[in-house]
């Protein structure tokens, strides 16, 4: 470990031990000095989701609020909090998947596949149904599933038998290719 982190160490590990003794004006300052530590190892890892940084931080703080009675004051602070962020980033990729920034949201998509009421727009409803029929079955399936019928993700998997990744990548190349469809038609 370089001086300067044995320093930060040793100063944050002092910091805590009063904190845990009810200081809370350093509870406070140790709370601030590990959202700045955090900041930067989440950016690094973070690098295709600039946006979701600060959330992580704060997860990663609330989580060390609330498990402050399992760090062992004989081992070393930094290394306890750095071993909470790397879980909440794991669980971070866990639930959000690995998006690349390349992806679009296929929420964003919404508006091409809306229809209004059903009395009157049957024309909608035919013209959809001519554009759905020129995707891929497993696009156009996982469309139908999650726009038109509104089955979640994992709704869809089972039913179809896909993976919930290949779902997700099949609505969101189904909805792509219609959107291009749709801005040159």
């Amino acid at each position: 470990m370089s001086h300067s982190l044995t320093l930060i160490e040793s100063q944050l590990h002092e910091q805590w031990l009063r904190a845990e003794n009810g200081d809370t004006t350093i509870y406070t300052q140790v709370l601030t000095t590990l959202s700045q530590l955090l900041r930067p190892f989440m950016r690094k890892r973070m690098q295709t989701h600039p946006n979701d940084i600060e959330d992580l931080v704060q997860e990663t703080l609330m989580a060390i609020h609330q498990k402050r009675h399992t760090y062992d004051s004989q081992q070393p602070l930094t290394a306890w909090v750095y071993a909470i962020a790397r879980y909440k980033w794991i669980d971070h990729l866990r639930v959000n998947g690995r998006r690349t920034p390349a992806m679009e949201d296929i929420d964003d998509f919404a508006d091409v596949l809306s229809t209004e009421s059903e009395s009157g727009h049957s024309d909608t409803r035919h013209d959809l149904a001519l554009m759905l029929a020129d995707l891929p079955e497993k696009q156009r399936v996982a469309i139908e599933h999650t726009r038109l019928q509104g089955l979640s993700i994992a709704q869809t998997a089972a039913t179809t038998g896909q993976s919930e990744a290949a779902v997700k990548v099949n609505v969101h190349r189904g909805l792509k290719t219609l959107s291009e469809r749709w801005a040159s038609a």
